[in-house]
């Protein structure tokens, strides 16, 4: 996940791009406004990877019109998250969706082969976690990353992690997945010599609180090198993986 501008500039130092081309590139419209949304076209530029498309709240219509935008714009793939069954299916008549009923997650577009310089290991607490660890595991695979799923490894069963200390011990990048008192997290981050993102989800009983006996359980963390998201934010942790999984030396 290269920046595009380096590799805009990289292409005229080749003499791929004229000095003229590569300024157009770099001068068009940073986003184009199609009344309804403002889509950022040049964020690709600016961050190494493209808008992504959050369904929950918006119409069919409304997706497709910003795909219409993305696709104009030169965007090969478009991630839409929080896709709801039905979108999907209306949306899939104008562009073809690949769905993923297990994370609400919809793609337009294919995989990429993998360029990140190691592997993410993405691990649940337990299998009602999937739907989120499902999100993050797509979202980074769709940002081009090798994905090892380690799911129902909670701490109830310690012994079914530590069956996979190979996968922890070779991971560039470990999500931890986790509802309940969101213990994972804080084992895996003691294990690991790699970053840990902690995901709390809503899974557990009353006095989890939907998530936030979790959530406060992991930035409570007594392991170093473990940082949290938000509640059931499998896009974003996948996201923030991505980036680290892509880090270059800056010189």
């Amino acid at each position: 996940m290269r920046s595009e501008a380096k590799q805009i500039l990289e292409s005229v130092q080749s003499g791929v791009l004229s000095v003229d081309e590569a300024l157009l590139k770099l001068k068009t419209e940073p986003y184009e406004d199609i009344g309804f949304a403002k889509v950022d076209i040049h964020r690709r530029i600016r961050q190494g990877a493209p808008e992504v498309i959050y369904g929950a709240g918006k119409t069919p219509e409304q997706i497709v019109g910003i795909i219409d935008a993305m696709e104009k714009n030169g965007q090969e793939r478009v991630l839409i998250t929080r896709l709801s069954p039905e979108a999907a299916q209306k949306v899939n008549r104008e562009h073809p969706v690949t769905y993923y009923d297990s994370a609400s997650v919809g793609l337009v577009g294919q995989i990429p082969v993998p360029d990140g310089i190691g592997t993410i290991v993405v691990a649940t607490g337990g299998t009602s976690d999937i739907p989120v660890a499902e999100e993050a595991s797509i979202t980074a695979e769709v940002l081009g990353n090798r994905v090892t799923r380690l799911y129902d490894v909670g701490v109830a069963g310690l012994h079914r992690l530590l069956s996979h200390k190979e996968d922890i011990m070779g991971a560039s990048v470990i999500i931890a997945i986790a509802g309940m008192e969101g213990a994972l997290a804080s084992v895996i981050g003691g294990l690991a010599d790699c970053p840990v993102i902690a995901v709390p989800t809503s899974v557990g009983y009353g006095a989890s609180f939907n998530g936030l006996s979790a959530l406060l359980s992991m930035l409570n963390s007594c392991a170093s090198g473990v940082s949290v998201v938000n509640i059931d934010n499998g896009f974003g942790a996948g996201y923030l993986a991505s980036m680290i999984n892509h880090m270059e030396t800056k010189k």
